[in-house]
């Protein structure tokens, strides 16, 4: 009798040192996903920038008129630009949750773009009086009418469209290493399971 509560003692310590190497095991799987997972986030956390550049020239023209407009001084430049503009996400700023027990990583808050215009502005043929100079509320002036006009030129230009793909492709390394590990990556309270997923919630 002795004999068989010792065995079946030896039987229960080797079925519990297995369910405790297989726990451990789990447990070291999930911790070395999850590392996994943060260091491909941080891969990917960078500026993602796509460059474009614009040209365009204008007339300005200014009067000063004087007498019931009997009398009039004006004045009129040629204004060449060249601009260089970049749009970009910081995914630095990406907002994320990872639920180890659930193997699912959320993504929270994905940054909007950034555009930044740095405009080269250049006169021609200035012609101006001395009672009608040009004066800092003309380039002022000149500087809203450029920035108007670009920012026209660049939401019909594919720039933002193209900085969106490069967002994406950066994103779907992470889909891919989820994926792979076989976790689960939603965004916007849906699931993604391919680079459409992605672009399909972006867009909206």
């Amino acid at each position: 009798m002795r004999r068989i509560l010792i065995g079946v003692g030896i039987i229960a310590i080797i079925i519990l040192a297995f369910r405790f190497c297989e726990f451990k095991k789990s447990e070291e799987s999930v911790t070395y996903d999850t590392n996994l997972i943060q260091q491909q986030i941080v891969n990917v956390g960078k500026l993602v920038v796509t460059e474009g550049h614009f040209a365009e020239v204008l007339t300005y023209k200014d009067q000063d008129k004087y007498f019931m407009g009997m009398v009039s001084f004006e004045k009129k430049a040629l204004v060449v630009v060249n601009a260089d503009v970049t749009v970009a996400y910081d995914l630095r700023q990406m907002k994320y949750d990872i639920d180890e027990k659930n193997k699912t990583i959320t993504i929270e808050y994905i940054p909007k773009e950034e555009i930044k215009i740095s405009p080269d502005i250049k006169f021609y043929d200035v012609n101006q009086s001395r009672l009608n100079p040009f004066s800092g509320d003309d380039y002022n002036k000149i500087n809203a009418t450029v920035k108007k006009n670009l920012q026209a030129k660049i939401e019909k230009s594919t720039l933002k469209s193209n900085a969106q793909n490069r967002l994406i492709s950066e994103l779907s390394k992470i889909l891919i290493t989820t994926n792979t590990l076989g976790w689960t990556l939603k965004y916007d309270g849906e699931t993604v399971n391919q680079d459409t997923d992605l672009q399909k919630n972006l867009l909206n």
